[in-house]
């Protein structure tokens, strides 16, 4: 396509919708992302707390809940990366050319941090 000549509106209508796909998953990363600092932030401040003032018996320790929170926003993340790629995958077929996504890649990106976030909270314990 030149420059003179205007673009298809379906062509249009279908990068509106790519776009779309692409927010939706940057926003799942920076819920996941929120959800895994916040549950890393919460296993660090409780590792400093002087284990005399811990209680014995709790139904939910601190360490439990961020480990919980950490793999909540990893299992999140994947799911949207899944469908995600579904997405984009049935679109494709109609996009004159592939954009290139930066969305997926964050997503890994942010993926492989929350395993070692979890990893550090599993077995630093």
């Amino acid at each position: 396509m030149n420059a003179t000549t205007k673009p298809d509106s379906t062509q249009l209508a279908l990068d509106r919708t790519w776009l779309a796909h692409e927010r939706t998953l940057m926003a799942w990363v920076r819920t996941s992302a929120s959800m895994i600092s916040f549950g890393f932030t919460i296993y660090k401040f409780f590792q400093f707390e002087p284990k005399a003032q811990r209680p014995e018996h709790v139904l939910l320790s601190p360490r439990n809940f961020a480990v919980i929170l950490v793999a909540t926003g990893i299992i999140t993340l994947v799911a949207a990366t899944i469908q995600h790629r579904k997405d984009v995958k049935r679109l494709s077929p109609y996009l004159e050319t592939k954009p290139v996504s930066v969305a997926g890649p964050m997503a890994g990106l942010i993926s492989v941090l929350g395993v070692l976030a979890l990893l550090a909270a599993i077995f630093r314990g």
